[in-house]
Parts: C-alpha cells; structure tokens; sequence
C-alpha cells in the first residue's frame, strides 16, 4: 500500500484521499467475555503507558488508539492514503500482529458492531490515561455505562473538502446515502444475549445516547446546512450553547462533541461518516467503503439529482428512512420518494439490497476485487442478517458463543462470514 505522496497540496481537494477507522473488541479467548486491557496491549506493544501505537514507525500505514472503553481498540490509517485499494491486506495484518500479542494474555479481537451478551452497566470500564478528563466529562453528563456508550464497535470513513464549495456539495451528498448505510451494513442484531428484531441496534442505542441535550446527534442525518459559517452557527453554535450549562468548563467544546451520522471536520478538511457497523473482517469493511465512496462520488458529480434540488431535501424524510433501515436493513422496503429520486429509481417502492446491488452496477461495476465481493455480500444479506439465521430467537450462551467464535476466526483469518 503507497503512503500519502510526497507531492500532495494541502487541504485535499474531493476524493483526493481517504481516511479509515476500525474498532474492534478485546475479549477472553475461552469465554468471549469483554477484556478491558486495551492499556495492558499498548504498553506490551509499545513499552509504555500510551494512547497511540505506531507499529510500523510514523511511516507506516496503520497505526493503533485507545477508545472510550478499554476493551475497544481502534486500527486507522495514519495519514490520508490516496486509494482503497490494498487497506484491507494492510489492516489484516495488524489484526494478526494484534491477535498475537494477545494470545499470551489468553485474549484476542471480536468483530461485529455490539459484544452480543456484555453488561454495559456493570463491565463498561473507561479509558482511564491520556484524554480520560474527557472521558469522564462524557460520563458525568450522559452516563457511558451503557450500550450506547460502552458496546458499540463502527467503521469510519473520513472524505475531505479543501474549500466551503466542495464541503456544501459534499454535505448534501452524504445526507441522501446517510440514510441506507445500515441496509449494507448493520452487523448488530444480538444484545443482552438476545436476538433483537432491530438489524443495526448500535445506532439504534446510539441515536438516543446523548438525549440529555438532543442536540448531539440531532435526527443523526445532519441539518441542510452548506457552508462552514452555517454549519457552525446552525449546529456547533447551538450544540456549545446547550452543553455549556452542563459543561462549563468547556471540556466538550470541539468539533468532536457533535455526534451526527455524518459530522465535519473543520479542523481536519474533512467529513467523517459515523453510521457504519463493523463487519467481520476488514476486506468486507474495505468493500462497502469502496462502493460508499463511489456513489457518493456519483451523487456530488450530479449523476441522478443536481446539486441545488439536493439541498432541498429535508432532514425528517431522511430520517424516517434511516429509522427503517436500522430495523429492517437489506430487507427495508424504501419509498420515500425524495430517496428514490435521489438516486435516479423510477418506482414507488425499491427493496434496499436490490437499490444497493443496482447502485453497485451503476457505479463500481468492473472492480477485480471489491465488485464479485460486493455482489455476494449484497445477495446473501447484510452481517446482521447472517448472523440471524444462525441463531434461535431465544438463544443459549453456548449457542451464541459458537456463532461468535466463528466471527473471530473470521476476523483473525481474514474470511467473510457465511458468505458463499
């Protein structure tokens, strides 16, 4: 994989580059229970306390962070890297070397976006070095001993903008694909030990972590704004506002305390999508970003809507929309017509998986490898789905520890999970 070119031009201009994140969880090798000892795996990595681990040198293309809880490590690329082709060798390869630094402790990495029987309230144990001053302001106003807070694993992707123009037509592409995100990947449908009737249920606790002051996520689709000025008085502003009686100290006054689907970063050149459940291993992660990607690409270059009718779609439809596809996934029967119009569908009524296997025609058809990968994924189901036919509705531990188990060896070998 080719690092960042030595010749780039900041700030990076549309689809110049990419940035990606991937959380995983720390778990006991026997049992599958959390591990909170992602500070333990640091320090063995790095010989000392620290939040950051550059295995590779500040050179390398993968490096490794700490999370709110300390059973969570994030993988991300180190620098914006000009493709995403040949990321998911390099971040298998850090999921070995994490795995097998690890197995001494008897403990090793679990995919999927939520640990499947963890106690939030009882095992969620926070960050407690660098950054934990912000760590426990979240927790003192919202209290993070909980699913929304404690047990949820996503996928990143970072997109820049280098000036207000391309961060408007960029904004108004990702408010129309925000909403189908979870039909492609929700891979969360067990919580507490049970087998839940909402595919994504990470966004489903993660939408309403924060109700304490609303104005964190927002409807998570963010509002029609288009210019930094707006953004940050239509949204920052007013999110300040609301936290500063809470926080007066203004532990939580950065751009990282907006919490929406798709969320700006002005002190970055970039927007950061939010809404994506981690899948088994990182070539299914590095897929569905590659086809996300594309059709954002296609809905900024105008192909199905120009850029001024985009700006007009309101954030309720939207919405409504992601809420159906948080519950139903692939399976979401899609009918509001400002979606479909948005990506050029002529019907009253699409299925979600056959608008993401038509998308995927339209604007990825030919890619040797991410293309029959994604065709496959897209007619077996999304992760949640997979994992839904494996499991009773009213599953036993034992059950859900094979299941389970099998989606490490997923993860540790690299290998999509039940998909033929």
């Amino acid at each position: 994989m080719t690092n960042e070119p030595t010749n780039w031009t900041y700030p990076l201009g549309l689809f110049d580059a990419f940035g990606i994140e991937l959380e995983y969880m720390i778990v006991d090798r026997d049992t599958l229970d959390v591990r909170p000892i992602c500070d333990e795996l640091f320090r063995k990595a790095n010989g000392s306390d620290t939040s950051d681990v550059e295995p590779d040198g500040p050179e390398g293309t993968v490096s490794w962070s700490n999370e709110l809880a300390l059973h969570v490590v994030e993988l991300k690329t180190q620098r914006p890297v000009p493709s995403i082709d040949g990321l998911a060798d390099s971040f298998q390869e850090h999921v070995r070397r994490i795995d097998a630094l690890l197995e001494p402790m008897n403990a090793r990495l679990l995919p999927t976006a939520m640990h499947p029987w963890m106690d939030p309230n009882t095992q969620t144990k926070l960050w407690p070095h660098e950054y934990n001053e912000i760590y426990r302001t979240y927790d003192r106003i919202f209290g993070c001993k909980g699913h929304g807070w404690g047990n949820l694993q996503s996928t990143h992707i970072n997109l820049p903008f280098a000036n207000d123009e391309e961060f408007g037509r960029l904004h108004a592409a990702l408010r129309l694909v925000l909403p189908l995100l979870p039909a492609l990947a929700a891979s969360s449908p067990i919580v507490n030990g049970d087998w839940s009737p909402i595919s994504c249920h990470r966004m489903e606790v993660y939408r309403t972590n924060s109700k304490r002051v609303p104005m964190m996520t927002g409807l998570v689709v963010p509002e029609p704004v288009f210019t930094r000025a707006a953004y940050e008085r239509e949204i920052l502003g007013k999110l300040y506002d609301d936290l500063k009686p809470l926080d007066p100290e203004g532990v939580l006054r950065h751009e990282f305390a907006n919490a929406r689907g798709a969320m700006a970063r002005f002190d970055r050149g970039a927007i950061e999508i939010r809404v994506l459940d981690i899948q088994e291993c990182p070539k299914a992660d590095l897929a569905i970003a590659a086809l996300i990607t594309e059709v954002v690409r296609a809905v900024v270059g105008e192909r199905w809507m120009g850029y001024e009718d985009q700006k007009l779609v309101k954030t309720e439809p939207l919405h409504g929309v992601l809420l159906d596809t948080i519950r139903y996934a692939d399976r979401t029967r899609i009918r509001e017509r400002a979606v479909l119009d948005a990506f050029g569908v002529k019907q009253s009524m699409v299925w979600a998986a056959d608008l993401w296997g038509s998308l995927l025609e339209q604007v990825m058809p030919d890619h040797p490898t991410w293309s029959p990968m994604l065709r496959r994924m897209i007619k077996t189901g999304t992760l949640a789905n997979r994992i839904g036919q494996q499991v009773r509705r009213f599953p036993n531990r034992t059950e859900l520890q094979a299941v389970y188990g099998e989606l490490a060896e997923c993860l540790h070998n690299g290998e999509l999970y039940r998909v033929p």
